[in-house]
């Protein structure tokens, strides 16, 4: 019978490392952050030296775009995009007015496709870490 012992400890440390797996997983969730872009002003122009004033973004935070969608739309670019504030026909777009995008680790470039908008300082550099 001192099989069944080893057995019986193999199925107690697996069932240790799942909840201690799962406290790590459940502490990283719980770490993940909700930012609305622009604070109370929202989307609008001059938006962009709003992230500067903020912590570091890490995987897993929430960016919430709140605007008014007749007037101003959210869009994903590349960082030549962004500098340029000249989008490509393909970039995927947010037009709700109250858009929620959950960043992953990296770069992260939006911008306000409407003519003259992302000029005006309608636009957002986002580094992710972790």
């Amino acid at each position: 019978m001192p099989s069944q012992g080893r057995r019986g400890s193999a199925l107690v440390a697996a069932a240790v490392a799942l909840v201690c797996l799962s406290s790590v997983l459940t502490f990283e969730v719980a770490q993940a952050r909700t930012y609305t872009v622009g604070d109370a002003n929202g989307w609008t122009f001059g938006v962009h030296k709003w992230p500067g004033r903020k912590q570091l973004f890490r995987a897993g935070d929430i960016l919430v775009f709140n605007y008014y969608a007749e007037q101003h739309n959210v869009l994903v670019v590349n960082k030549t995009a962004y500098r340029s504030c000249n989008a490509p026909d393909n970039a995927t777009s947010y037009w709700t007015g109250n858009d929620c995008i959950t960043l992953v680790k990296g770069h992260h470039y939006f911008m306000c496709g409407f003519p003259g908008h992302c000029s005006a300082g309608m636009r957002i550099a986002v580094k992710v870490t972790k």
